[in-house]
């Protein structure tokens, strides 16, 4: 059974973060410049939030609110559901179904060191499988 740390190995295991006084703007931005879905937020090096696509059309298009003037601690996540290295794909799937998240950071010590998406680990099970 594979871990999260197996998935990071395979992966670009920088992480893309954003602080959360940068507007949601720029954290569109940088989605889009690194193709990713969500960006941790935080501050000096450690997890404070999460934000996400999901986040954006949820809490600033549909709220009608503008993205150049909405700072992401606004619209971010702050009880972030998070896993370490050490934590298995069924486990990172399960968390995912219970809390209803695409995206979970990987931290140790309180400090990001990757993120895992339900398709890095849908993509893991099919490659086990196979």
């Amino acid at each position: 059974m594979h871990t999260v740390d197996d998935i990071l190995r395979k992966k670009q295991r920088d992480v893309v973060w954003i602080e959360p006084l940068a507007s949601v703007y720029d954290a569109l931005k940088m989605m889009n410049e690194t193709n990713v879905g969500a960006l941790c937020v935080q501050i000096d090096g450690y997890l404070v939030g999460i934000v996400s696509e999901r986040d954006y059309v949820r809490k600033v298009i549909l709220d009608t609110h503008t993205s150049q003037q909405t700072k992401v601690s606004e619209i971010m996540t702050s009880d972030v559901v998070s896993v370490t290295p050490s934590e298995t794909v069924p486990h990172c799937i399960s968390l995912m179904k219970k809390h209803h998240v695409r995206h979970l950071p990987v931290v140790e010590e309180g400090k990001p060191v990757g993120m895992v998406s339900l398709r890095d680990l849908f993509l893991d099970v099919i490659e086990e499988s196979l």
